[in-house]
């Protein structure tokens, strides 16, 4: 009983797929129409290879004789080409697909037929033919559409029209076909043995059951697979890029309560009064607004090297880290800082909905140090972030630039492993010792300023930074 069970677990028929959502259905159709051209390259090649073959071989006809086997080569030939331009322009309608059936297995069995007529053997020549063969591979093309009614129907064909041919040997010449019961008359003459084949359409009709379930468990998988790849796809919008890939290529399963230490710079952004102004503004304009906000500020922040942990309204925390080298992250988290102030100079011109946002300003925090990177949450619900005292400085910096009236606070420490890297820029640098709200002790901050006249006409250069690693 638990045989049977397993059995049926793995082979019954999977969702429906009328009841799947049009994106999952959309990916399956583009995934069928691949197959299908597949199919169709195959289909070209055997007729190709029986032309072939067949002006290879001797031809043992009269001259004067009628030779119908280039006529049906040519029009399998035809036939196949139109079908590969068809499947390749759009996908086929079920029923193409099962007149292609029809049509391949018809072309088959007529080749089969004029090779007896052509050669002037007794018609029992035709169910010696080694072409027999390719009914299988006509069988097994049908099964790259991962539909089981198509390699049914497949099947179906074959096994009547072999059933034709028997029909036809027997009928068309009766003189010539000499039933036989002996299996080594029929091997050595033009005798047929009835039992051999029908031993033949049994095993048509086997093959053809055996892909049947390997296409019907294939095409579960298949729906599964789809499904599971557009829905991850999906949720990897919510994740910064490099962190998405991160998960999706991990050997291990993401679980909370696992993470890792590293070293990396913390930037965070925010928007000066924003929750004031976001007052007195529709919903919709609200949301445009922090959409194009974030569609200026993450492309700057991704394009040197950083990945954006989360977007916190209208706050955007990013972080920075290169192969564990602390102050080559802190290079790149003030490089994007710097870049970020430049462009928001261009908001007044290139984005109209952002002319508030910049006149009220934007604020930028930035410090390193140690972190730890993993998952938070629930098994259910889980958030991939970084945790630690750069976290929280990095923040309260972005903050404090309340209290001076400036844009660009970075943490001293920070600042002078960027310059050990040989990092210069035209920004003003101010050295401050700061009582920075939640910190105990007077810090020591530089206050950045970009230069009084800011030369915009040339974009900023986003070149993605080499060597970055995303934490």
């Amino acid at each position: 009983m638990a045989l049977i069970e397993f059995v049926i677990k793995h082979f019954r028929r999977g969702t429906r797929r009328d009841l799947l959502p049009k994106r999952v259905h959309a990916a399956l159709d583009e995934r069928e129409r691949a197959n299908e051209i597949m199919a169709r390259l195959i289909q070209l090649t055997i007729v190709l290879m029986f032309s072939l073959i067949y002006a290879i071989s001797p031809k043992t006809s009269p001259d004067e004789a009628f030779s119908p086997v280039p006529y049906v080569l040519g029009a399998y030939l035809v036939v196949s080409i139109i079908g590969l331009f068809w499947s390749i322009r759009q996908k086929l309608p079920h029923w193409s697909v099962y007149g292609s059936i029809l049509f391949d297995f018809g072309l088959l069995y007529s080749l089969m037929i004029s090779f007896h007529l052509q050669y002037m053997q007794p018609a029992s020549f035709i169910l010696k033919a080694p072409t027999l063969l390719y009914v299988f591979i006509f069988i097994a093309i049908r099964a790259l559409r991962f539909e089981s009614r198509f390699v049914i129907a497949s099947g179906l064909v074959a096994a009547l029209g072999w059933a034709a041919m028997i029909f036809y040997v027997i009928r068309i010449d009766p003189g010539d076909n000499m039933l036989t019961h002996s299996y080594v008359e029929y091997l050595t003459s033009n005798s047929i043995l009835i039992g051999a084949e029908i031993d033949k359409i049994l095993s048509i009709m086997l093959v053809t059951a055996v892909l049947t379930l390997v296409v019907n468990a294939s095409n579960n998988l298949l729906v599964s697979a789809v499904t599971e790849q557009v829905a991850a796809r999906d949720l990897s919008r919510f994740f910064d890029t490099s962190i998405a890939s991160g998960i999706r290529e991990s050997a291990d399963q993401l679980e909370a309560g696992k993470g890792e230490n590293r070293e990396a710079a913390i930037l965070f952004v925010d928007i000066r009064g924003f929750s004031r102004m976001a007052a007195d503004m529709e919903a919709s304009d609200v949301m445009l607004t922090l959409s194009r906000y974030q569609s200026r500020i993450v492309p700057i922040v991704q394009n040197c090297g950083g990945v954006i942990d989360k977007f916190m309204g209208d706050g955007i925390m990013a972080t920075f880290s290169v192969d564990g080298d602390r102050a080559a992250g802190s290079v790149l988290a003030i490089e994007a800082a710097e870049r970020i102030l430049l462009d928001v100079e261009k908001w007044q011109e290139e984005e109209p909905a952002l002319r508030d946002i910049r006149e009220a300003g934007i604020g930028i925090g930035v410090a390193s140090g140690p972190v730890a990177f993993g998952a938070v949450g629930q098994e259910n619900r889980l958030e991939i972030t970084v945790i630690g005292s750069a976290v929280n400085y990095s923040a309260k910096l972005e903050k404090h630039n309340k209290v001076l009236g400036s844009r660009l606070i970075v943490a001293a420490n920070t600042y002078r492993e960027a310059m050990d890297k040989n990092y210069r820029s035209n920004f003003a640098a101010e050295y401050k010792t700061a009582i920075v709200e939640g910190v105990a002790e007077p810090q020591e901050i530089v206050v950045l300023a970009p230069p009084v006249k800011v030369e915009v006409q040339a974009p900023v250069d986003l070149v993605p930074v080499p060597g970055a690693r995303p934490v």
